[in-house]
């Protein structure tokens, strides 16, 4: 075999181009809608995205709190009309702790067994945030009183490039730790870019003495200045190299779906060779470059396998 032919066959001998990644489950995010427009729009990423059985779908909850009532209509909905799991966003902004025990139960009364705990944002303008008098300071206090409340299926929030807000990477880890010991299920992590990352905050996580599954929370690019903004607010770190490939696609969205659904194909092929079967995809409320990467991965709708 020549050198040439020996580079390329180990090249791809971990590759999309013929490969069986095994069994994978995956969960999709989307967010509640704030006009008849976008509630079209997240019903069809719905319905495009439920044959895929994912093991749960997770709807946010806005900065400050602002979208309490429309994330559970949307999750009441979600409940009631598809035969999907959704869990529902709860953060600690702006309530009382009887404020967000009274949500608790009404979801707990309602058949809603799954919750993603969130310390949560301020509203935009508020500055830094601090706790609600009489409320849950953080998210692991949370944890503990949705658990107090009901036996749900808690998930709860990582870092791999680090919270903004911690004052180092160890204090990071130690108060997910807390989260974790306090009753969550599962960690899922804020979106990444270069799996190496996710992996050495999965190796150090397990070393703090964290058990929980460590969920890869998977982003793909619609919009690179978009992505830019998110970053810069959760401490996201976005890598040259992520900017060079969408650079003179600011007017070519289907040339960005094409590079997005390669750069994350390639991501999760990546995190699939180091061990990782389960990912967490923030949808953007956007059903083709999602569905399109997980049918990529070997995913394929229920219909489709009877």
């Amino acid at each position: 075999m020549s050198t040439l032919a020996a580079t390329i066959d180990q090249a791809t001998a971990f590759s999309l181009l013929d490969w069986d990644p095994g069994p994978l489950s995956v969960s999709f995010e989307f967010f509640p809608p704030n006009s008849p427009k976008m509630e079209e729009n997240l019903w069809a990423a719905i319905k495009r995205l439920e044959p895929l059985a994912p093991d749960f779908v997770s709807v946010t909850y806005g900065a400050g709190g602002s979208t309490r009532e429309r994330t559970h209509n949307t999750v009441a909905r979600i409940l009631r009309e598809t035969d999907l799991t959704p869990a529902a966003h709860l953060t600690c902004i702006g309530a009382s702790r009887g404020e967000i025990d009274d949500i608790a139960r009404r979801y707990w009364d309602e058949g809603v067994r799954h919750i993603v705990a969130l310390r949560g944002d301020p509203a935009e303008g508020a500055g830094a945030y601090a706790p609600h008098p009489g409320g849950y300071a953080y998210a692991a206090d949370l944890v503990a009183g949705l658990k107090r409340i009901g036996d749900f299926d808690i998930s709860v929030a990582g870092y791999p490039d680090v919270h903004p807000a911690a004052p180092s990477a160890q204090f990071d880890l130690e108060y997910l730790k807390r989260k974790v010991d306090a009753g969550a299920s599962r960690v899922i992590t804020q979106y990444f870019f270069d799996p190496a990352s996710f992996l050495r905050f999965r190796d150090k996580a397990r070393a703090a003495g964290i058990s929980a599954p460590i969920v890869p929370g998977i982003m793909p690019v619609t919009k690179f200045a978009q992505i830019q903004r998110f970053s810069a607010g959760c401490g996201a770190v976005v890598p040259d190299w992520l900017g060079r490939h969408f650079e003179g696609l600011d007017e070519d969205p289907a040339t960005t779906r094409l590079v997005a659904s390669a750069i994350v194909a390639e991501q999760c092929r990546q995190l699939i060779a180091a061990g990782v079967h389960e990912f967490h995809f923030y949808t953007l409320n956007r059903a083709e470059l999602t569905a399109g990467i997980c049918h990529l991965l070997g995913l394929r709708a229920r219909e489709a396998t009877q």
